[in-house]
């Protein structure tokens, strides 16, 4: 098997890439340099030329809220970029994963979504993501679309970085209580994705470390197992606004995935613990 990895330069592209190494799979990893994705001949030829077996398309605009002023770009990435490799998928036969978001919900709620929910997106990066989505069904049969949630990885930055950061230089951290959903550890998820291309168990899933959390509880768990005393207030996310509206639920219901004969992932405290480790930070 064959297997194109886009975006391969962040969190998840990267440890996605770690997986297929250790499994002796031949694969190409591409960043912006090797082949930029909202440019569809660019797409077009890198595809046809390498003709994967399969494609993890990891790469995306992830700047939620730089996006709700930059909708051209994060719509030609997200959206029209993710068309084009999944025309250029169709073309040769192969096989694509699509990583998706919770945030193409509307947040609402206590329940965990599930695969076949109603999408509402509340900002411009769910709706773009969601749009990807579309585009992916649309042209393909042969598809996986994984929607996951907070991630974190080694290669790149995300919120257990700045919390590591500022909890060594601050003695306490306003950090909002309300806002609900299960943190994706890039290094679990990797083996998953690998495990899911190589069957024709096609469909929607939904894929995160086990156990609900809210960011605040989360931020208080980085300090205890980083051993710093910086303390961590909560707060409603009323008095943390952003330029992009951020969704209170982003529980994911992740039965479909058992179901189809998919292992859970860890639990996302177990998952902390061993990230620590990997980063090398205190307390690792």
């Amino acid at each position: 098997m064959k297997v194109l990895v886009t975006g391969v330069t962040g969190q998840l592209g990267y440890d996605v890439a770690r997986e297929l190494e250790k499994r002796h799979i031949e694969y190409k990893g591409t960043g912006s340099r090797e082949m930029d994705i909202s440019d569809a001949e660019a797409v077009k030829r890198v595809i046809t030329e390498y003709h994967p077996d399969a494609i993890i398309h990891c790469a995306a605009y992830t700047a939620v809220d730089k996006a709700e002023d930059d909708y051209g770009r994060a719509m030609d990435v997200n959206a029209k970029g993710t068309l084009a490799i999944a025309k250029a998928a169709k073309e040769i036969d192969a096989k694509m994963l699509y990583i998706s978001t919770d945030y193409v919900f509307n947040g609402q709620g206590t329940e965990p979504f599930t695969v076949d929910a109603a999408t509402a997106p509340l900002n411009v990066y769910g709706l773009t993501k969601l749009f990807g989505e579309e585009a992916v069904q649309l042209e393909l049969s042969k598809y996986f679309i994984v929607r996951i949630s907070w991630v974190f990885g080694k290669n790149g930055n995300n919120f257990i970085k700045t919390m590591l950061r500022l909890g060594q230089t601050h003695e306490e951290l306003t950090v909002v209580s309300d806002q609900w959903g299960s943190p994706t550890y890039t290094a679990d998820l990797a083996p998953l994705l690998c495990d899911m291309i190589s069957t024709d168990a096609y469909g929607i899933y939904h894929a995160t470390n086990e156990g609900i959390t809210n960011w605040a509880e989360f931020a208080a768990y980085i300090m205890e197992q980083a051993h710093l005393s910086c303390k961590v207030r909560p707060i409603p996310s009323s008095d943390y606004p952003t330029r992009a509206v951020r969704p209170l639920n982003s529980r994911l219901d992740k039965s479909s995935l058992y179901k189809a004969g998919f292992r859970r992932l860890p639990d996302w405290k177990d998952a902390l613990r061993r990230y620590l480790k990997e980063i090398g930070a205190p307390g690792g």
